[in-house]
């Protein structure tokens, strides 16, 4: 899609975008505001949020996705034509090693900060179809990780399964009701996730590209050019790059091929953390 038909359809439109602060979120932000969007850029940290919105000329409002009153009252507010319900966080790790506060983290920004987003925005979209106007459109940012399991990530997987769940289901309601539901699926973007959530020997770079074999992660502006493209076809779901859904296909197909994949996946991942311990040890 060119670029005066992404301004055709985006042009005036209200957004916001949670997690505007770094990564997809910014990308998503700038994105938006070149196609004409009126952008409200969200973030808990709102001086990021502010460094991505005022070159755009967006406004940053600090935001945190897990307070629903905190949600529901920019929605009120803002009244969005397009709910960018983004913001997301990852821990990475062996799962015995993982703390029932991180899992309560990442359930609460992850699933309840896309329910917050969902249910402050998706009942005034459908409001709003009542009175002759558009509904609007929600966007969730899943995963690859939603698609699929891989073992170490196993609390991203859960919540990214959740978003995807969450999304599809709520689609085939919506579309009766004039509202589009969109979920995005990405392999690894290269934003500053790739080196945060690690606990113990967890590598954040060497378990999304090394040892999947990925020489470049997805850009994020390129990722926000394609999700735009996917919200302006109203599509249910974007999945991408082409190796993602490559390898999406063949889990459907071939469910058991792939669990053993994944299986000598995290044998490798053991071996890389392993090696890189070793390098650690020896310089210090």
């Amino acid at each position: 899609m060119t670029r005066a038909d992404l301004g055709s359809h985006f042009r005036d439109k209200r957004a916001i975008v949670t997690g505007a602060g770094s990564g997809i979120g910014a990308s998503l932000s700038r994105a938006l505001a070149a196609a004409g969007a009126e952008v409200v850029c969200a973030d808990l940290d709102g001086a990021a949020a502010a460094r991505v919105a005022d070159p755009i000329g967006a406004r940053a409002v600090t935001l945190d996705v897990t307070d629903a009153d905190a949600v529901r009252e920019l929605v009120d507010e803002v009244d969005p034509d397009l709910m960018f319900n983004n913001a997301g966080i990852t821990f990475g790790a062996e799962t015995e090693d993982l703390t029932l506060d991180q899992w309560n983290a990442i359930i609460d920004v992850n699933i309840r900060g896309v329910v917050h987003g969902v249910a402050a925005a998706y009942p005034r979209m459908v409001a709003r179809r009542g009175t002759g106007v558009s509904g609007g459109q929600i966007v969730n940012t899943a995963s690859m990780g939603g698609l699929m399991a891989a073992g170490l990530i196993t609390s991203y997987v859960m919540t990214k399964h959740a978003v995807v769940g969450l999304s599809l289901a709520l689609r085939s309601e919506a579309a009766a009701k004039g509202v589009g539901v969109t979920v995005v699926c990405p392999s690894a973007v290269d934003t500053p996730i790739l080196d945060k959530g690690h606990v113990g020997r967890f590598h954040g770079r060497d378990y999304y590209l090394k040892g999947q074999g990925v020489r470049h992660p997805l850009d994020p502006d390129v990722f926000a050019a394609q999700v735009l493209d996917a919200v302006a076809d109203d599509r249910a779901m974007l999945v991408t790059p082409r190796t993602a859904r490559v390898a999406w296909r063949l889990g459907r197909f071939f469910p058991g091929f792939v669990q053993r994949s994944s299986i000598r996946f995290v044998a490798k991942q053991r071996r890389l953390q392993d090696r890189r311990a070793r390098r650690t040890a020896r310089a210090a």
